[in-house]
């Protein structure tokens, strides 16, 4: 990943060495139904030893049921000799960043990273970015969706986005943290639509459940979250999905994608991924690029997936890295114009 963010590398306080399981080892389109690509050669890939994979965040979080799940499909693959899950929490998983980024060239050691992650760089004074870990590969992702209540005033985004154009104070829309995927998301459709982000009257709450509470409420105008943190209330009618960000359907809902809106270049998920330690040696970082690709193509995988409502967006090694630099310059513009970056 090229060198794009703007501040000087620092220390930081408490990026302690990890604690380790004693690890060792041994010795790229995105997907939906289809195949990850590499998969054919997947079956040479070397299993690892024991691994330690960190969650960067509490358990139970999105990042924690993402750690978990694939190291139940790491261990269901034989891939890996033992897996431990660690829970690092904090400032947006940067926490956890300092410290895998601290241990430069260690082995045994992976961590999920995503969206959330590279947001809490932008918008936090951290010494560390993703420049300082190795991508590894893009994993699974969750559409956005933006919903009001069903007795609303707004039939279409068309509409909604008119009366924010006209009166961006006047139309409060609920969300997650400020600089979350809701926000990001909600900030590139403003700017597709001549509306300055930073004059949105954007309403952040801690969970989705506080969200809903809010717009059944009627103390804001709209939603925006994760699709899963609405589909309850959608299904029952209880809601009214106006628009989806990605290009696909969900399945059994009818809701209008970015491209029923020809704004496919809009296309957005709140993804998660699989990082490394920085300054691996190119047969390590090969090693783990093809053992997560071949777990990523198992039927274990496609198990957790299902379960869990994730999408497949599975992407690995240098076209996930140069991903990631396109993905970099896409936030960290609208978190500018959100007011947010940290210069």
């Amino acid at each position: 990943m090229k060198k794009h963010m703007h501040w000087k590398l620092s220390a930081i306080v408490g990026a302690a060495a990890l604690v380790l399981t004693g690890c060792t080892t041994a010795g790229q389109q995105p997907s939906g139904s289809e195949e990850p690509a590499g998969s054919a050669g997947a079956a040479a890939a070397e299993s690892l030893g024991r691994m330690e994979i960190i969650a960067p965040a509490n358990p139970g979080s999105g990042w924690d049921q993402t750690a978990r799940a694939f190291s139940s499909a790491l261990e269901a693959s034989e891939l890996a000799d033992s897996v431990t899950v660690t829970n690092v929490p904090g400032a947006s998983g940067t926490v956890a960043l300092a410290q895998v980024a601290a241990n430069e060239g260690r082995e045994g050691v992976l961590m999920a990273s995503g969206l959330a992650m590279m947001s809490g760089v932008l918008t936090n004074d951290t010494g560390f970015t993703l420049d300082d870990v190795t991508p590894v590969a893009r994993l699974i992702g969750e559409a956005e969706v933006i919903v009001v209540p069903a007795e609303s005033e707004f039939q279409t985004i068309d509409d909604l986005l008119a009366a924010i154009a006209e009166d961006p104070a006047g139309v409060p829309i609920a969300g997650g943290s400020a600089g979350s995927a809701d926000h990001v998301f909600l900030g590139l459709l403003a700017e597709a639509y001549d509306i300055q982000p930073s004059e949105l009257n954007y309403v952040p709450f801690s969970g989705g459940g506080e969200a809903t509470t809010a717009l059944l409420g009627n103390q804001v105008s709209a939603g925006i979250s994760g699709i899963g943190e609405f589909r309850e209330q959608i299904e029952s009618g209880e809601l009214r999905g106006l628009l989806l960000s990605t290009a696909e359907p969900a399945e059994g809902l009818e809701i209008p994608t970015v491209a029923d809106i020809d704004q496919a270049e809009l296309e957005f998920a709140n993804w998660r991924s699989i990082m490394a330690p920085g300054g691996l040696d190119d047969e390590l970082r090969e090693q783990y690029v093809d053992v997560v690709t071949e777990v990523a193509a198992s039927d274990a995988w496609a198990e957790q997936v299902e379960t869990n409502g994730w999408t497949d967006l599975f992407l690995a090694g240098d076209e996930f890295d140069a991903w990631l630099d396109e993905e970099n310059a896409r936030v960290e513009g609208v978190l500018s114009e959100l007011g947010l970056v940290i210069e």
